[in-house]
C-alpha cells in the first residue's frame, strides 16, 4: 500500500480527489483495491510530555528540580485526536512506501515524521511539496516528488524549535513563580515564553511611553491665497531647516510670528512651479491571516481569536473560503483559471455585488497571482461552491464580504489621484501648496468609507489652475500652536500587526534582518493565541478596544532578563534553525548549546531574585513584613521572612481572621501555564 500522510481533513481530501482514492473509510480514504490509501491529522496528534512525565517528582515545583532538561524527549497522543492516532499509526505501519503531504514547511515536516518515528516505519519515503490544493497544483506536485533526504532536516529544525520553546517556557515559568511565592505571592503562575514574553514587554513599553510622554510644542503657518479668478487655496510656510529640530518641527514661536508679519506685508506670493503628478495604486493583495484580524478589529472590534474562529468556520463549516491560517496574500498563477467559478459563487452568493458586476475585467490578472511569491498556503479567498449567507450569523457574513471584497478588487480599475504641489515665493519666504484630486475611483467603490484615506487634510483641497509666475494675493495667514501627541495604546489589531513586523524592535541588523525573513513574533496560526494567552492569564486587559498592561504583567517583564523579552532570541533561533535545516548545525548541537544557555541564565536569574512592584503581598500578621511559603512536618505554611526576629505564621489552607488582609495577584482563574 502507498499511504498519503496529510495534516488535515480537508487536504486529505481534495490529494486523494486527484488520486481517485473515493472510498471512505474511518479516518482514511482509499482507492478501490486499497493499493493507495490518504490518511490526515488535525495538526499535530502528538505533543510534548510534561514534566512530571519524565519523573513524578516534577509535579511539584522546586528550586532543588530545577532545570528540568530531559535527557531522552517523550511525547504522547493527544487526547481530543487518540482515536485518529490509531488509525494513522495502524495505516502507517501497514503500508510499503509513504508520501508525506503535510504543509510544505518545517511544521508540517514535524506533524508528519514523529507520527513515522513512533510507528518505527523504515520504509520508502517521497515528499509532496505544495503550496495550493487545487487540482493544478496537486497534479504538478505529483509528477515531481521531492526524495526523503531532501527534506529531511527540517524536521530537526521543527523538532529544535519545539524543544527550546519547551525549555524556556517550563524553566523560567517555574523559577519566576518560585522566586515571587518566597516573596509572598500567592497567584496563578507567572507563565515566561519566548514568543509570549517579549509580545508583553511590546504592550508594558508602549504604555510606558505613553505614560512618560512630554508633549513638545511646535508652530506651523497657513497662508489663504486668492488666485486672479478668485479661486481660494490653502498653502504652508516652509520653515527654513536651521529652525527645525531632529524631527522637522519648529519650536520657536517667534520664527512663524516674524515670518507671518513679513509676508502680510508683502501681500502676494508668485508662483514658482507646479507639479502634478498622476498616482495608480493597485488594489491591496489578498488577505493574510493578520491582516484579516488586523482589518476585523479596525472596522467591527473584532478580537484575534473572534476572527480566527470566523474565518476557521467559514472554511470548515460553511466551505465559503480557503483555509485561514495563511501568512501570504498571493495565489498560485494557476488558480487564475478558476476566477469565472469563483466570482459566479460570490455573485450568487450575494445579490448585492450584482451592481459592480459589469464592472469587472475577469482577464485582468493582478499582482496577486505570482507562483514565486506563494508560501505554504495562498491568500484566503472566497471558494466556488454553493455559499447560503442564510446560514451565517452576522459576524461570519462581515468576515466572508470582506473576504469577497478583496478578490472582487483584482478585477477592478486601479485607483487614481492626480497629486498636485505649487511652490510660491512671499517675499523672501516660501510656501507650498498640496492638492489631490481623485481621478478614477477604481476598485475603492467597493470599500465605500471603510478603507484608509489619506489623513492629511491640507493634501486633499482641489488647487486651482496656476501657471508659472502667476501672482497671487494673500488674503489671511493663521498662526498654528500644535502639539505632539503620544503613540497610541496597543490594539489586537495593531499588536499584531507589531508581532509580524518585529524585525523595527531589533537594534542588531543582522537579528533584524532574520526577523524580516521569519515575519517577526509567532506565527499567523499562534498569534491570535499568544494574545489571547496574556489577556486570560491577567497580564493584560481590555479597556474599549485598548490593550493594556496589568500590574503582574509590568511587574514580569520588570523582572525578566533582557534576552527572554527581547524578539532578538527569536532570531537568533531562526538563525540556528536554518542553520539545522540547511545541514550546517546540527540538532544535538543546537540542544547543547540551549541547555548551557538555560542553566547560565536560571544562575544570574536565581542570584538577582526578583522586585514584585506594585504587586499587593501577602503580610505578617505580626509586624506586618512580607510572609514565605514554606514546609513544616505538618504540612505547608506562610512564615514571616523577619524570622526568626519575628515568629509570625499562617497555616495554608486555614481560614483567615477576620479584617486581615490577604491580597492575590490573580484572584480570577487564568488558564494553565504555557
Amino acid at each position: 500500500m502507498k499511504l498519503f500522510l496529510c495534516e488535515k481533513p480537508s487536504q486529505g481530501s481534495d490529494i486523494a480527489k486527484v488520486l481517485g482514492a473515493t472510498h471512505r473509510g474511518e479516518g482514511f480514504l482509499a482507492n478501490a483495491d486499497k493499493s493507495v490509501c490518504v490518511t490526515w491529522g488535525f495538526g499535530h496528534l502528538v505533543e510534548q510530555f510534561q514534566p512530571e512525565d519524565y519523573d513524578p517528582a516534577y509535579k511539584r515545583w522546586s528550586f532543588e528540580t530545577l532545570p528540568i532538561i530531559p535527557q531522552k524527549w517523550g511525547v504522547s497522543p493527544k487526547k481530543e485526536g487518540k482515536k485518529q492516532y490509531n488509525v494513522v499509526i495502524k495505516l502507517i505501519k501497514q503500508a510499503k512506501s509513504l508520501i508525506i503531504a503535510t504543509d510544505a514547511d518545517r511544521e508540517g515536516e514535524m506533524i508528519a515524521r514523529e507520527l513515522l518515528e513512533i510507528a518505527g516505519y523504515r520504509g520508502h519515503i517521497q515528499r509532496l511539496w505544495l503550496s495550493a490544493l487545487d487540482d493544478a497544483s496537486i497534479r504538478k506536485a505529483l509528477s515531481s516528488l521531492k526524495s526523503n533526504e531532501e527534506t529531511l532536516p527540517l524536521y530537526y529544525a521543527g523538532l529544535g524549535r519545539s524543544r527550546a520553546d519547551w525549555l524556556i517556557g517550563m524553566n523560567f515559568s517555574r523559577l519566576f513563580t518560585l522566586l515571587a511565592q518566597q516573596k509572598g505571592y500567592q497567584g496563578s503562575p507567572l507563565s515566561v515564553g519566548r514568543v509570549q514574553s517579549p509580545t508583553l514587554a511590546m504592550v508594558v513599553n508602549r504604555d510606558r511611553e505613553i505614560a512618560n510622554f512630554v508633549p513638545k510644542n511646535h508652530y506651523a503657518l497657513n497662508v489663504l491665497l486668492t488666485t486672479q479668478q478668485q479661486a481660494q487655496f490653502i498653502a504652508q510656510y516652509v520653515v527654513p531647516e536651521n529652525y527645525l529640530d531632529e524631527s522637522g518641527l519648529c519650536l520657536q514661536a517667534q520664527v512663524i510670528q516674524q515670518a507671518e508679519a513679513q509676508i502680510r506685508q508683502v501681500s502676494t506670493a508668485q508662483v514658482l512651479n507646479v507639479e502634478t503628478k498622476r498616482e495608480k495604486n493597485a488594489p491591496p493583495l489578498l488577505f493574510a491571516l493578520s491582516d484579516l484580524q488586523g482589518e476585523c478589529n479596525r472596522l467591527y472590534g473584532m478580537g484575534a481569536q473572534q476572527v480566527l474562529d470566523i474565518a476557521q468556520s467559514l472554511y470548515e463549516t460553511h466551505k465559503a473560503t480557503t483555509y485561514p491560517r495563511t501568512d501570504c496574500g498571493y495565489l498560485p498563477e494557476s488558480q487564475f483559471a478558476d476566477v469565472p467559478k469563483i466570482i459566479k459563487s460570490i455573485l450568487n452568493a450575494n445579490s448585492n455585488w450584482q451592481k459592480i458586476a459589469s464592472h469587472l475585467n475577469l482577464s485582468q490578472k493582478s499582482r496577486a497571482w505570482n507562483d514565486k511569491k506563494v508560501t505554504a498556503h495562498h491568500g484566503i479567498i472566497p471558494t466556488a461552491g454553493n455559499v447560503s449567507l442564510t446560514k451565517m450569523n452576522e459576524h461570519e457574513r462581515k468576515v466572508y464580504d470582506l473576504i469577497c471584497q478583496r478578490y472582487l478588487a483584482q478585477f477592478l480599475p486601479h485607483f487614481e489621484t492626480d497629486k498636485t504641489t505649487i511652490q510660491l515665493q512671499a517675499g523672501n519666504h516660501q510656501l507650498i501648496a498640496k492638492g489631490k484630486v481623485i481621478v478614477a475611483q477604481g476598485w475603492k467603490v467597493l470599500f465605500g468609507n471603510n478603507h484608509d484615506e489619506d489623513n492629511e487634510d491640507e493634501d486633499k483641497q482641489r488647487l486651482p489652475k496656476l501657471a508659472q509666475n502667476e501672482v497671487c494675493s494673500i488674503q489671511n495667514t493663521d498662526v498654528r500652536a500644535l502639539k505632539t501627541s503620544p503613540p497610541s495604546h496597543y490594539t489586537e489589531g495593531t499588536l499584531l500587526s507589531a508581532m509580524k513586523n518585529a524585525a523595527r524592535f531589533v537594534t542588531d541588523e543582522r537579528l533584524k534582518q532574520r526577523l524580516r525573513e521569519t515575519e517577526g513574533l509567532g506565527t499567523e496560526a499562534t498569534r491570535a493565541g499568544v494574545i489571547e494567552t496574556l489577556l486570560q492569564k491577567g497580564f493584560i486587559k481590555k479597556k474599549g478596544k485598548s490593550l493594556l498592561a496589568t500590574v503582574e504583567g509590568n511587574t514580569l517583564i520588570d523582572n525578566l532578563p533582557d534576552l527572554l523579552k527581547n524578539p532578538g532570541l527569536t532570531a537568533l533561533w531562526e538563525q540556528a534553525l536554518n542553520q539545522i535545516a540547511e545541514r550546517s548545525l546540527s540538532l544535538d548541537e543546537f540542544m547543547q548549546k540551549q541547555e548551557a544557555f538555560i542553566r547560565h541564565l536560571m544562575g544570574s536569574c536565581m542570584q538577582q531574585g526578583i522586585k514584585m512592584g506594585n504587586i499587593e503581598i501577602k503580610k505578617c500578621p505580626k509586624c506586618g513584613s512580607p510572609m514565605a511559603k514554606r514546609t513544616g512536618k505538618n504540612g505547608p505554611f506562610w512564615g514571616c521572612t523577619k524570622y526568626p526576629a519575628c515568629d509570625g505564621i499562617e497555616n495554608i489552607g486555614a481560614k483567615k481572621k477576620r479584617g486581615r488582609k490577604s491580597v492575590s495577584i490573580a484572584s480570577q482563574g487564568r488558564g494553565q501555564l504555557l
